[in-house]
């Protein structure tokens, strides 16, 4: 229908396949969905595709949110069968960080994208040096904040999920070390956490691209690509239980610093963008 060759689509789902390996590790082993990985995939499909530049990065994070749906899901019993997972913190953060998912769709909409890039990127490369200049000693506290606070982070991982296409566990996992929680239970409350966010982002994007669905390819749901869901959800999904096991396998500090140098990385990734 729109006159791709062959070849060319059995390398981009070749790359889409190997990007779901990478994407169900790094959500076990980190508690984030792996949509720094799975959005600059997919955007060079919808490129190729011929999706519109003003739709196409609203494409990539809705179908990247559904993606990372059975992902997060998975995630989330692997560690919570490892009794894991903070759940007083997933109960508090669930309904702000739904708002926030909310608000930050409906920003995206209407504000410029390199925004938004340019944000996320100084965000990440701050909690990153953070993360490697930490030890014992600097831990703000081993006492969680109170609720109002908690409910601000909560909404904040939200907002911020929303508006890259990830699952939040960027967000969530440093604030949870920053008040002494160890990594591999904020790990384990991130996933839990990123579940009802990328639900509600993804049923968000979907129904914010509806009005769009004549300049989209087919089988879309608004800015969700079923053709993308179909392709990495599941290698993704099954890959996660690798990330959880190497989680309760790798020392708190490799933990950190793994994570940190993630964050470099994703951080780059949004900066080079802004001048693409």
């Amino acid at each position: 229908m729109f006159g791709i060759p062959l070849g060319e689509i059995a390398w981009l789902a070749a790359s889409i396949a190997v990007a779901g390996v990478l994407v169900g590790i790094l959500a076990g082993l980190f508690g984030i969905g792996g949509g720094a990985i799975i959005v600059p995939v997919l955007y060079e499909v919808f490129r190729i595709l011929g999706v519109p530049d003003d739709l196409r990065m609203q494409m990539c994070i809705g179908t990247s949110l559904a993606i990372i749906v059975p992902t997060t899901v998975r995630s989330y019993y692997a560690h919570k069968a490892r009794s894991a997972v903070l759940s007083d913190v997933v109960r508090l953060w669930s309904v702000p960080a739904v708002l926030g998912v909310v608000v930050g769709a409906a920003i995206a909409a209407v504000a410029p994208a390199a925004l938004f890039k340019g944000i996320f990127a100084i965000f990440a490369l701050a909690i990153a040096i953070r993360m490697i200049l930490s030890n014992e000693a600097i831990q703000a506290t081993r006492t969680l904040p109170g609720r109002g606070l908690m409910i601000c982070f909560g909404f904040l991982t939200g907002l911020v999920a929303s508006l890259v296409g990830i699952s939040g566990g960027s967000v969530s996992n440093a604030v949870l070390t920053h008040y002494g929680r160890p990594m591999q239970q904020a790990v384990a409350t991130s996933s839990g956490v990123g579940v009802p966010i990328t639900i509600a982002g993804t049923l968000g994007y979907a129904i914010a691209g509806w009005s769009h669905m004549a300049q989209l390819p087919p089988l879309s749901v608004g800015f969700v690509s079923l053709i993308g869901l179909v392709l990495m959800a599941p290698v993704s999904s099954y890959t996660a239980k690798f990330g959880v096991a190497l989680a309760h396998w790798l020392p708190r500090r490799r933990l950190e610093i793994g994570f940190a140098i993630f964050l470099l990385i994703v951080s780059a990734r949004f900066a080079v963008s802004l001048f693409a």
